[in-house]
């Protein structure tokens, strides 16, 4: 892995042909602090989505619903290497369970958004949706996560 691609980083984006490092993207969402993390989270994924090439989006997610190999490389890059890095730069309680719970609404909203086409989530600017998506996220990587906190 580490000779032909560098990384599972880049193992990763050979696979899928998204261009996307992991890392400048952690260090772009937790630049500007836990502080409206959950609204950049929403904006820098749509972008990425949106430029890389949906047909590239529907394709993996397709393929995770019948290739375990894939659906494991995608949790590995949701789960580790994005928010699983992003949990630990905030330093918060619970991190895995932060990091798959962000990783579950991104994986909807992407499912929802560029699969199934269901609008007016479909065809609905990034602000829209960072505006409505982006407190959920942020709850589940800075807020209580149990009822009786």
């Amino acid at each position: 892995v580490n000779h032909w691609f560098g990384s599972k980083e880049g193992l990763f984006a050979a696979a899928t042909s998204i261009p996307v490092d992991p890392a400048a993207l952690v260090d772009a969402l937790a630049a500007g602090g836990p502080d409206g993390v959950g609204e950049r989270i929403v904006r820098q994924f749509l972008t990425v989505w949106d430029t890389a090439g949906q047909g590239r989006l529907i394709a993996l997610i397709r393929s995770v619903s019948s290739h375990e190999e894939s659906a494991r490389m995608l949790r590995e890059f949701i789960t580790k290497l994005v928010f699983g890095r992003l949990t630990e730069r905030l330093g918060v309680d619970q991190p895995q369970l932060r990091a798959a719970l962000c990783g579950s609404q991104i994986a909807g909203l992407g499912m929802v958004r560029y699969v199934l086409r269901l609008e007016p989530i479909a065809s609905a600017d990034h602000d829209l949706l960072a505006a409505a998506i982006g407190p959920t996220l942020q709850r589940y990587l800075t807020g209580p996560l149990t009822a009786d906190e």
